[in-house]
């Protein structure tokens, strides 16, 4: 029986659905999900198993246009899902016009490779908006097949598995077939961690806080977790633990309920706060943080 295997890698700009889209094709959620821009910070890799083909979707940040030394790193990742990308799903939505980095759209263009233009959030718009998108993206990306979609309800998500599953080339396994992801357990953790950030705080805090799980010690009815939330000022320290300590409380609890429905076990999560100044723009220190 031959097999199949290939990485099918997701792009587009911040906050059209890629993350929702991943997990919803991966049946798991494995990327967090928010309504604010530039929530996604790493590639990440979600894996599917069958028989006789492996998918590995790769979620990717938000193509921006770089004002800081992470959107640089963040910007790499999306380079080279470009570069190994097997098939590649451009997903776009009705309310986006023109891609915000024309350089991004260009590299698209010039791709010799399958490519899925999925344009999300349809439920929210007409259909006479829905066919003015599909004309206008054909005169963009004619080589493109063109698939109308709403990832949150997972509308057209048979259409997109089906187109994967044809186009996916014959090969090897790239991973062991019992694996969902090639990222550790401790970075997802830090993920839902960051997620309730992203859902509790406004302005700059959700940007510029980073979550690093420095202890995992799994014993045999619990598992026991030290996690630092890592902020650029004292002032973001403050409002991360909030009076009285509330909204760190808060970040922790939640972050607990949805790691506990991860491993599938009891957690004890601790969560401290700590400042670490101009992170996001020193090379040396995204490079500690995993960028």
């Amino acid at each position: 029986m031959s097999h199949k295997a290939g990485f099918v890698n997701i792009v587009g700009s911040p906050n059209v659905g890629k993350s929702t889209l991943m997990n919803q094709m991966l049946g798991e959620k494995l990327s967090i999900v928010t309504s604010k821009a530039q929530t996604t910070r790493h590639r990440i890799h979600g894996i599917v198993n069958g028989d006789d083909y492996q998918i590995v979707f790769s979620d990717t940040p938000g193509v921006v246009n770089a004002a800081y030394k992470l959107h640089e790193q963040m910007m790499g990742y999306v380079e080279t899902s470009l570069k190994d990308a097997d098939i590649l799903i451009f997903i776009t939505d009705i309310f986006e016009n023109e891609m915000n980095h024309p350089g991004t759209l260009e590299r698209i263009q010039r791709l010799r490779i399958p490519i899925l233009l999925v344009i999300n959030k349809i439920d929210l718009g007409t259909q006479e908006k829905v066919v003015e998108r599909i004309s206008y993206w054909k005169e963009r990306l004619p080589s493109a097949e063109i698939i109308p979609a709403s990832a949150l309800h997972g509308f057209n998500k048979e259409w997109i598995w089906d187109r994967i599953l044809e186009l996916l080339p014959e090969n090897p396994p790239y991973f062991d077939k019992e694996d969902i992801s090639d990222r550790p357990m401790r970075f997802f953790i830090s993920e839902m961690i960051r997620e309730k950030i992203f859902l509790y705080t406004d302005k700059e805090i959700p940007y510029s806080s980073q979550v690093e799980v420095e202890e995992y010690l799994e014993e045999d009815h619990i598992i026991r977790i030290r996690a630092v939330i890592v902020v650029e000022r004292d002032s973001q320290k403050g409002i991360i633990i909030g009076k009285g300590g509330t909204m760190l409380k808060r970040i922790g609890y939640d972050a607990r309920k949805d790691i506990e429905a991860f491993v599938g076990k009891k957690v004890y999560l601790e969560t401290f706060v700590k400042v670490d100044k101009d992170w996001r723009t020193d090379d040396l220190k995204l490079k500690k943080y995993g960028y």
